[in-house]
């Protein structure tokens, strides 16, 4: 029994004609087998949940630095809020959910430590620039799995690299850069949803905000606490997209008003806050003088990463080194190198 073409079968019965099937996929990379069980974005789900790269995000900042308290997410909670959101949406609209899983695990996969602030340092001094979403698609297409990757399919691949929006539009406009599935659109705006409402709620906890520095007219509009203001986006998206023919994504004129309107709210109370920002300074000093002291020193690079040899140009090799790092591993490995160590005077 071919468990895996029944499952497709029932993908062909019952998702949305603008659903993508999985047995429609227009493949990998490389090929290989299929799965006798598992339809191909299961399986690519898979492999990127026991990647290592995944596991690293537990240790990886979501905004606020190595927060004392439990409660404050990480860059792996960030992205388990987001997949839960995108499955919401798509199962609601009648796509494919396990397409949009598998592109919200990965979304963030390639991120640095330190958040935005670890990125914003190595797109500065990494020839060639550093942006995540490339960094992502560059971890499962070369660095898992000891070079050899995940080999992912071709519309998971693209949901990662088109998913980022920073302060850009909430829905791609352009043709020519839309993503090739309306799930990768899902997990577009399901990232947008899930750090609105987690940033605001973690600001709070931080005492950085308070309530009552939300936006008034915002908090009438979408509800006074993260759980209400989350369910009138994702309902937003689902009733206002139901009512399109074409079934293509799209939200209101007002909904996406107070969605803006949050989003600048966090980038003038939160990222740009000073408390905020100075740590960050600091964590931009750490990873220059790594990048540094690694291209200099070309054999710490291969000592500390246990190869014998670079895999490709030194200056991206100690790129992938640094990206990889979680917040913790960062800290430490700069003060092995850069702090001196207590005198230990012989007894």
């Amino acid at each position: 029994m071919n468990i895996r073409n029944i499952l497709e079968e029932r993908e062909a019965f019952l998702l949305s004609p603008f659903a993508q099937k999985s047995k429609e996929t227009r493949g990998r990379l490389k090929d290989e087998p299929e799965c006798d069980i598992r339809p191909p974005f299961q399986r690519d789900r898979d492999r990127i949940t026991h990647s290592k790269s995944f596991r690293r995000l537990k240790h990886k900042t979501q905004v606020f630095l190595s927060p004392s308290g439990d409660h404050y997410r990480t860059r792996l909670t960030h992205t388990l809020e987001v997949a839960q959101i995108a499955r919401t949406i798509a199962k609601a609209l009648m796509l494919n959910e396990e397409l949009v899983e598998a592109i919200a695990l990965g979304h963030d996969i390639g991120h640095t430590p330190f958040g935005h602030a670890g990125e914003d340092s190595l797109n500065e001094i990494h020839k060639g620039g550093f942006r995540h979403y490339e960094q992502s698609l560059r971890v499962v297409d070369i660095l898992e799995k000891e070079g050899k990757g995940l080999n992912l399919t071709i519309e998971v691949r693209d949901g990662i690299i088109k998913h980022s929006k920073g302060k850009g539009a909430i829905f791609i406009e352009s043709e020519e850069d839309k993503p090739l599935t309306r799930e990768a659109e899902i997990v577009r705006i399901a990232d947008i949803i899930a750090y609105i409402n987690h940033d605001i709620d973690d600001a709070i906890r931080g005492n950085i905000i308070r309530e009552n520095d939300i936006p008034e007219e915002s908090e009438e509009y979408l509800g006074n606490t993260t759980s209400k203001r989350i369910d009138k986006m994702v309902r937003g998206v689902i009733f206002e997209t139901l009512k399109r023919d074409d079934m293509q994504l799209c939200i209101s004129d007002e909904l996406q008003y107070h969605i803006v309107k949050l989003r600048d709210f966090l980038y003038e109370r939160v990222y740009d806050n000073q408390i905020v920002h100075d740590d960050f300074k600091k964590c931009s000093r750490i990873i220059r003088d790594l990048y540094s002291y690694f291209l200099e020193h070309h054999d710490a690079f291969l000592q500390e990463t246990g190869r014998r040899e670079f895999y490709g140009e030194p200056h991206q090799c100690v790129c992938d080194f640094i990206a990889g790092m979680t917040d913790r591993y960062a800290f430490k490995l700069f003060e092995k190198i850069f702090l001196p160590l207590p005198w230990k005077i012989p007894v």
